[in-house]
């Protein structure tokens, strides 16, 4: 029944989420103030990003080098940055890159913002944290904002992500990823399956009749 009537509501929300985001919003998280401009990720009405910050508020991220692939607004890089942890965010939109580098000034918290495609244009090999608020929806994304949503028809953002993410994951760090239930986890799941990974989940919440989960990226030992 619920995603029955998300199908019936979904054209009234996206016309009224278009309006309201038409022009820049200020989002604010623990005395952090962020600009979100039109065509990058909001944080506002979306629980992703309000799960991963409640979850990193209990991790103690002091000096520990961390990564937000794919960091839209940049919200969580400026609050893990805020807690000690030696940020560094990448993102394929350079709005919302310059926009995070503004904030960053105006919050003076220290961060490093790379242009870049998924890890292409990321040297660095090793990070004790890696976030990641994946696109997870099966759909070819038609615009910079979109891809913000969709992961391509047949889920290419997960075949380039994992691919890739394989010579960064090891037992020394944390890769967390998350996903809702309205997605589809086995599909995403298989495609990690078979570049050798695993995905554990550390969390589960559940939001306004929706479940999100927290998932650790890990060595899958098993081998078939």
């Amino acid at each position: 029944m619920r995603h029955l009537i998300k199908k019936i509501l979904h054209p009234f929300l996206k016309l009224g989420a278009d309006r309201y985001y038409a022009k820049p919003r200020i989002y604010r998280y623990e005395g952090i103030e962020v600009l979100v401009e039109p065509s990058v990720f909001p944080p506002h009405l979306t629980i992703s990003t309000k799960i991963l910050l409640e979850y990193l508020k209990t991790i103690d991220l002091k000096e520990k080098s961390l990564l937000e692939l794919g960091c839209g607004s940049g919200i969580i890089s400026l609050f893990t940055a805020s807690k000690g942890a030696i940020v560094t965010a990448s993102d394929i939109n350079t709005i919302a890159l310059k926009a995070l580098t503004k904030a960053s000034e105006k919050n003076q918290l220290p961060i490093i913002t790379i242009y870049s495609d998924l890890f292409t244009d990321i040297s660095t090999l090793h990070f004790d944290y890696i976030i990641i608020n994946p696109p997870y929806y099966p759909n070819q994304p038609k615009n910079i904002k979109e891809q913000a949503w969709f992961c391509g028809e047949n889920f290419e953002y997960f075949e380039r992500l994992f691919l890739q993410l394989s010579k960064y994951v090891n037992p020394s760090n944390n890769i967390l990823m998350i996903l809702s239930e309205d997605c589809q986890i086995k599909k995403i799941n298989d495609i990690a399956h078979k570049n050798n990974l695993l995905l554990q989940c550390i969390l589960e919440k559940k939001v306004i009749s929706e479940k999100n989960y927290i998932f650790k990226i890990l060595i899958n030992e098993k081998v078939d």
